[in-house]
């Protein structure tokens, strides 16, 4: 394994993201542009690539080797698989690619990092092949892993590091978000993109407390919920929408959570007269008339508004901390300010059967949202109560390390429920 860099204590970077499915929507690398500006901030070089944007990605990585000359490379894994149950796809085999490619340049250590990665970090490591990764947050721990790789020094003791086959020594998250330099627009917007149709993320805290049976984020984010100062974010907005950018999509777990801080937040933004078009995900609890109208006046076009099921005892069972009248309520109200909701259903979970099924496609009408995805099975992620009770009915075997994708399907559901959910899509043309 390579683990040392040759320059001293300035380290020469080149970081790529390494996701090139574009799903609904191509989704710009905002997390690894803030690991570059954490970089340049501690003193290295960085430089990114974006390989969603390059039609031969891998003259792309030799072009940048040849000009950069790296003494380390980052590789964002974001997603690990598709979530389809019916017809799984795994995406880490072109990374794999990715990884070969470096190789085949310069021999320097390969970091691997990114959602995808914290939420897999020993297997994901395993099946790639890097020298290490990064699991959380990587703006505090790459450049101090640069500084030690520069020095020749030991990295095993560093939080959050894993290396083949060890065990790192825990893991820390940043209590002030504010701590962490927000990123250069150039270095996750793409030049010659059409920026008015562009949606481009971003965020303004991190973690989550909700607990959902199903639910990754607290491995990716941790519980607490971590904030920006409003002011702070929205300066950096404004250089946002200086460069043309009018499309904002806040990538936050929870938009309204906590309610006070959004309705903060969506002040500072009326504030500063940004005229921004703004997407964000809400949870379906301690919604009022006040935060929606400030969500509004703030630029609110749409949201995406999970509510996964209309059974009030299949949302107890996902540990949902809303009911039905809660969700009725909320999209009432995002309704009558003229805010677009994009709805989801979480089908086939623990405890599910046809009545629960048939309950919330009626509830999902009742709604009428303006679109609706479902999904059908649930995809099972490490260290989530999911596994535990996948586990407990032997759906999946204890070792399994789940980097494969494996789902949960209620007894009784397999064949049903995708017929069912194919004759319900027929006739409604909103289901996307």
């Amino acid at each position: 394994m390579v683990n040392t860099c040759h320059r001293g204590e300035i380290v020469n970077v080149l970081l790529i993201s390494a996701n090139m499915e574009k799903m609904n929507m191509p989704p710009l690398p905002l997390g690894l542009a803030c690991v570059a500006a954490a970089t340049r901030a501690a003193g290295h070089e960085a430089a990114m690539i974006d390989l969603m944007f390059e039609e031969d990605p891998a003259r792309a990585i030799r072009g940048a080797f040849e000009e950069i000359h790296p003494d380390a490379v980052g590789v964002s894994v974001r997603n690990i698989d598709d979530q389809d149950m019916e017809h799984p796809r795994l995406f880490l085999d072109p990374i794999r690619e990715v990884i070969a490619v470096c190789r085949g340049m310069v021999r320097v250590p390969v970091i691997l990092g990114g959602a995808g990665y914290s939420i897999f970090p020993e297997s994901a490591l395993r099946h790639l092949g890097a020298d290490m990764g990064i699991q959380g947050e990587g703006e505090a721990v790459f450049p101090s892993l640069l500084e030690r790789l520069a020095r020749g020094g030991r990295v095993s003791d560093i939080p959050g590091v894993y290396l083949p086959g060890m065990l790192p020594m825990g893991r820390s998250f940043v209590r002030n978000l504010d701590d962490l330099p927000l990123p250069d627009p150039r270095l996750f917007i793409p030049p010659g993109v059409d920026i008015g149709n562009l949606w481009v993320p971003v965020q303004t805290r991190r973690g989550c407390p909700m607990d959902c049976s199903y639910c990754s984020t607290c491995t990716i984010e941790g519980r607490p919920i971590r904030r920006r100062s409003p002011d702070r974010f929205v300066e950096w907005l404004r250089g946002l929408r200086e460069t043309g950018c009018r499309n904002f999509n806040f990538v936050d777990n929870t938009f309204n959570l906590p309610s006070a801080y959004a309705k903060e937040l969506c002040r500072a933004i009326i504030r500063a007269g940004l005229d921004i078009r703004l997407w964000c995900i809400v949870y379906p609890k301690w919604i009022d008339t006040e935060l929606v109208d400030l969500m509004a006046e703030a630029g609110c076009r749409q949201i995406s508004f999970g509510f996964e099921s209309g059974s009030d005892r299949i949302l107890r069972t996902m540990n949902k901390h809303y009911c039905r009248k809660d969700v009725t309520a909320a999209s009432k109200m995002f309704r009558e300010a003229g805010i677009a909701r994009n709805g989801f259903l979480l089908l086939g979970g623990p405890g599910e059967t046809k009545d629960t099924v048939e309950e919330s496609l009626s509830f999902a009408d009742s709604l009428e949202p303006d679109t609706l995805k479902i999904t059908v099975g649930i995809r099972i992620y490490p260290r989530i109560p999911l596994a535990g009770t996948a586990v407990a009915e032997g759906v999946i075997e204890p070792a399994d390390d789940l980097l494969a994708p494996r789902f949960y399907m209620a007894p009784g559901l397999r064949d049903w429920l995708p017929e069912r959910i194919a004759a319900y899509r027929s006739s409604r043309k909103w289901l996307i």
